[in-house]
């Protein structure tokens, strides 16, 4: 007997240290929790990344509006090669070619409201020329050359529509959609983070019963030991109690490493290092508040993000509708040049004066310069136009009937959630009172057992009685906590503090 209990006081001592050592973590309550995931989760940064794409995506198209200076450099750019040269009255001959050219470029670019461009431009570079003769017993020709060129040139689509506007549209909606799915995200976010915070509370808890029922026992046991010795009781019901420790030992251990395995769940949803210990902290305590059924369908409908991502769904398929349109319309480009060009073939090998020379053949030559108007349009193309643009008009479609749908399926969510938390707040209520008599039922148990009026096994049975009815409410309570954490995600509406719920997110 003696070493029975001294293994039991050292089961009930590694117990202790157990407890003790996790109280010691990192304490969080839910709001911190929730803090920690909006920032350090994995999923909170895969969303803010997505978003920052497409606000660089969007800000892309936005500087194509800005002009634009280009400048490029050959240092060299040299090549040798064979050209055929054909002869009029006999075979073609080859000649070896060589070319060593040093060059510069320099261009500004200006992008007018109406989608075309005013562009000038300047070219600069030094050519050393060769040839080997073939025909001439391979006699070598060597020259330098200086270009110059100074420019300016229009270009601008006509009767089509303006695409760097269409461009910028186009980007504006898949970054407002990205910023949609963003914020959309840290609600979906904070309900999984309620959900998990809350499981792990259960968790905590049923250690807290579970060592709670232990200590019952091991009081109990104690208790049957001393009726025994007196006569009182009968030696079998000290062998059931002992049976009844020895589950509730086992009892506590499984709920201890239920713990730890939600404990490690719960840091890595929010974003903790596993090898930090951590510990929650709140309480039962819950607040009873009334949901008006009309206002919160109102809430959903004016705030839901889904709907604003639909929308914009809609708009970014009637740009598509419009590029298919494209295929089968009327469209045409005005483009115009006008530059000066010198060329400089003197024989020198100064860089100096044969852009000197090329400079002066600005005055010499005649500006090149040009303007050409184009204008086209699909006389017949076997349908293929038509076909794509009913194709974008069907997805348009489809679209359409989506946000329709989406509609409905978000009134049938918010009435169903509000008939949920209606439910659980009564199942709550009533869990709360079988918990108040369990408890009652159980202390008049304990004070009947040590009087001798009752045996261990009615005791036992109390003792169940009474961790099923608060394990009963523990899960009452987490599933209303739960529920109301979705009413807010499916409303966008506080109606706890009255107020909107994108508010909360805000804050965080």
């Amino acid at each position: 007997m003696i070493i029975k209990n001294r293994k039991m006081l050292i089961r009930i001592l590694f117990i202790t240290i157990s407890i003790v050592s996790t109280i010691q973590g990192r304490v969080l309550t839910y709001d911190e929790a929730i803090n920690i995931a909006l920032h350090e989760s994995y999923s909170i940064k895969s969303f803010q990344q997505d978003k920052l794409a497409s606000q660089f995506y969007f800000n892309f198209y936005r500087a194509m509006f800005k002009p634009r200076i280009d400048f490029g450099l050959s240092l060299p750019a040299w090549n040798e090669m064979v050209t055929p040269i054909q002869q009029p009255d006999g075979l073609p001959v080859y000649n070896s070619t060589g070319s060593m050219q040093f060059s510069g470029d320099l261009s500004f670019t200006y992008m007018l409201p109406t989608g075309g461009n005013l562009a000038l431009s300047s070219t600069i570079y030094r050519d050393n020329l060769s040839a080997i003769l073939a025909s001439q017993d391979y006699k070598t020709l060597k020259t330098n050359k200086a270009y110059s060129r100074l420019g300016i040139s229009f270009n601008q689509p006509i009767f089509t529509a303006n695409k760097l506007r269409e461009n910028l549209r186009e980007a504006k909606y898949l970054y407002e959609h990205s910023s949609s799915r963003f914020t959309r995200s840290q609600m979906d976010i904070i309900y999984e983070v309620t959900k998990g915070f809350y499981t792990l509370y259960r968790a905590t808890q049923e250690v807290k019963i579970a060592n709670e029922r232990l200590k019952n026992s091991q009081d109990a046991l104690k208790t049957a030991q001393i009726l025994s010795e007196n006569g009182r009781i009968p030696e079998v019901d000290v062998l059931i109690t002992k049976v009844d420790l020895a589950e509730s030992q086992a009892n506590f251990s499984e709920s201890m490493n239920i713990l730890e395995r939600e404990k490690d769940s719960f840091k890595n949803l929010i974003g903790l290092s596993l090898d930090e210990d951590i510990q929650i902290m709140t309480d039962l305590k819950y607040e009873k508040f009334d949901i008006d059924m009309d206002k919160a369908i109102h809430s959903a409908l004016k705030y839901r993000l889904e709907l604003r991502e639909s929308n914009i769904d809609i708009e970014l398929q009637k740009i598509e509708v419009d590029r298919a349109k494209r295929f089968t319309e009327f469209s045409g480009n005005i483009s115009a040049y006008y530059d000066f060009t010198g060329v400089s073939t003197i024989d020198s090998r100064s860089t100096q004066e044969l852009f000197y020379s090329s400079f002066d053949n600005f005055v010499e030559r005649r500006p090149n310069r040009g303007i050409t108007m184009t204008l086209s349009y699909p006389i017949f193309d076997w349908g293929r136009g038509s076909a794509r643009v009913q194709e974008q008009k069907a997805r348009l479609r489809n679209s359409e009937l989506y946000l329709e749908n989406t509609k409905s399926e978000i009134m049938r969510e918010v009435r169903d959630i509000v008939r949920s938390v209606e439910e659980t707040k009564n199942r709550l209520s009533i869990y709360e009172q079988n918990q108040q008599v369990a408890e009652l039922t159980y202390r008049i148990s304990k004070m009947r057992f040590e009087s001798g009026d009752i045996n261990s096994r009615e005791l036992a049975l109390e003792q169940e009685r009474l961790s099923k009815s608060q394990l009963a409410y523990l899960n009452a309570y987490i599933t209303y906590q739960l529920t109301v954490a979705d009413l807010k995600r499916k409303t966008l509406w506080d109606f706890e503090n009255n107020r909107s719920y994108l508010e909360n997110i805000d804050e965080q």
